[in-house]
């Protein structure tokens, strides 16, 4: 594959997290990830300043999504509605080819320390997204804070359901995001 090729970023996730999965993160390269990829090194610094960088390809365009939903959803809606509003606009940007590469992902991120801490800060950087966007709508922060918390708890809960289901149902993301964040609003609702 010649590196004019489309489709360079996405190839260079996938084989990074190939080979995250199939020789460890400390023990891949650049050079290796950028030939499984069929793209030249300096492609790959086009796209990315290192490889922690691949772990959180799409955080910016998620947190986007996210804050677009949040902004655009209706006056009168409550911090958890807003919420939901954002999740479902950023859950649009997941499709088929991301549910397919969770397995390996998650594998990859559970072999090393370092990818662990960075899928923490894209926790994170999701929420401190959710929060600003929600005290721009004058929502108070600590109530921002707290929906947003929420709202990367039911991500994280409904990502996760729907990476390790059946793949050939067509299910979207969002539903199963959806149902996350109302099975935590009535477990908040339960602690009293």
């Amino acid at each position: 594959m010649g590196r004019w090729e489309p489709g360079a970023r996405e190839r260079l996730v996938v084989a990074a997290v190939d080979l995250f999965t199939e020789q460890g993160y400390d023990a891949t390269t650049v050079a290796q990830i950028a030939e499984r990829a069929g793209v030249t090194k300096s492609t790959f610094f086009r796209y990315f300043p290192d490889k922690r960088e691949l772990l959180v390809a799409g955080q910016e365009t998620l947190s986007r999504l996210l804050t677009e939903g949040i902004a655009e959803a209706p006056d009168d809606a409550g911090p958890l509605e807003v919420v939901a509003a954002g999740l479902e606009r950023a859950s649009t940007a997941l499709g088929p080819e991301s549910r397919e590469l969770a397995p390996r992902l998650k594998a990859a991120v559970a072999a090393s320390s370092e990818l662990r801490e960075r899928d923490a800060l894209k926790s994170v950087g999701l929420a401190a997204a959710m929060t600003a966007a929600l005290v721009a709508r004058g929502v108070p922060d600590p109530t921002a804070a707290l929906a947003s918390e929420f709202g990367v708890l039911a991500f994280k809960r409904g990502y996760a359901e729907w990476s390790e289901g059946d793949r050939d149902a067509g299910d979207e993301l969002a539903g199963y995001v959806l149902a996350a964040l109302d099975e935590l609003r009535a477990a908040s609702a339960s602690l009293g």
